[in-house]
């Protein structure tokens, strides 16, 4: 077993080990006090994980119960967040018991969300069934859910009490999700390890699974040791969003549907990287990008996106900070007004 510490306001461990799912239960026991639980999660990971986390937490004297909502970003919203909260009172939930993230990305947002503000603040366990998930939304205690005005705009800082990684559950990912996962690990690569990123760029979807266990725990740290010098993103953390002022727009023009968050990223890295930094990196991107069959661009105009990024949580008074890196592990953060950004995007 790989365990990393981050240590943020609330500390808590991240262990990693291929099969621990099957004794969750164990590991969470150890760690919580509580034996009254909820596992959130969505329909599709339900169907896959759902009956093997409930038996171990049980085994280990937790009184278990399951909420379910529909897959996909599109659940992430008030109206999913209201039906767990009704469920909460419902089960009697109390501030001394726990709520479990089994899932991907929207999964772990909503119920960290709902820790976060259920009784002001109850304790929470993640448990990320994608990689997306694993190396990057269950780590550094972001939580949040969507609004019609934009992608996350509505949330709170939640460190959960333990992050339970198992890379086995990245087997039951279609490939189009594995890619998903991928465009974030890229993004680690290009913001602050060039080894990863050459290591990540010497392999495809086919053979990835070689190296997925020391992806996963050199992303973790990464995101480790940026969260740990600014836990509240108010400097350094901004590195994270590598890609992602224009990934958000992406998936917000195309209303959440079309494309992915990691397909947004992936083309809001390619973006960015093209209009601000050398051909030569840009050209390394786009080859390790499509590798993992993430898409370079769409077919909608940089006009036409910068709408969406004017909506962006990571605006300032005025102002939007965006990452360019233009050495392969080397981030740097430019802070400029909304109108420059868009001047210069538009070009």
């Amino acid at each position: 077993m790989k365990k990393i510490r981050i240590n943020t306001s609330s500390p808590y461990d991240v262990i990693i080990e291929r099969g621990m799912l099957e004794n969750c239960g164990k590991y969470i026991a150890d760690t919580v006090k509580s034996r009254t639980a909820v596992i959130i999660t969505d329909d599709k990971v339900n169907s896959l994980y759902g009956d093997t986390v409930k038996k171990s937490m049980e085994e280990n004297g937790f009184k278990v119960d399951i909420f379910e909502f529909p897959n996909g970003e599109k659940s992430k919203n008030s109206d999913t967040l209201n039906k767990i909260y009704d469920f909460l009172c419902e089960k009697n939930i109390t501030r001394s018991d726990i709520l479990v993230a089994l899932g991907g990305g929207v999964v772990g947002d909503i119920t960290g969300f709902a820790s976060a503000t259920f009784l002001r603040g109850i304790d929470f366990i993640q448990i990320p069934t994608t990689l997306l998930a694993q190396i990057d939304s269950s780590v550094g205690g972001k939580t949040a859910i969507d609004l019609k005005g934009g992608k996350n705009l509505v949330g709170a800082f939640k460190q959960p009490e333990l992050v339970i990684c198992d890379s086995n559950t990245l087997k039951t990912l279609t490939p189009e999700f594995l890619s998903d996962g991928m465009a974030e690990a890229i993004k680690y690569g290009m913001i602050r390890d060039k080894n990863l990123f050459e290591s990540i760029a010497g392999h495809n979807l086919e053979n990835i699974d070689e190296i997925m266990d020391d992806m996963v725990y050199t992303c973790i740290d990464i995101k480790r040791d940026v969260v740990e010098h600014d836990e509240f993103d108010t400097g350094e953390r901004m590195i994270l969003n590598f890609g992602h002022t224009l990934g958000h727009a992406v998936e917000g023009y195309y209303n959440y549907s079309t494309y992915t968050h990691g397909c947004g990223v992936a083309v809001g890295m390619a973006m960015i990287t093209k209009k601000f930094c050398p051909e030569e990196i840009y050209n390394k991107l786009i080859k390790c990008l499509e590798n993992y069959k993430l898409p370079v661009s769409v077919p909608v105009s940089a006009e036409k996106l910068l709408p969406f990024c004017s909506k962006d949580k990571k605006r300032s008074s005025g102002n939007i900070s965006y990452i360019v890196c233009r050495e392969i592990g080397k981030a740097e953060i430019i802070k400029t007004s909304v109108e420059d950004f868009n001047a210069l995007m538009g070009e």
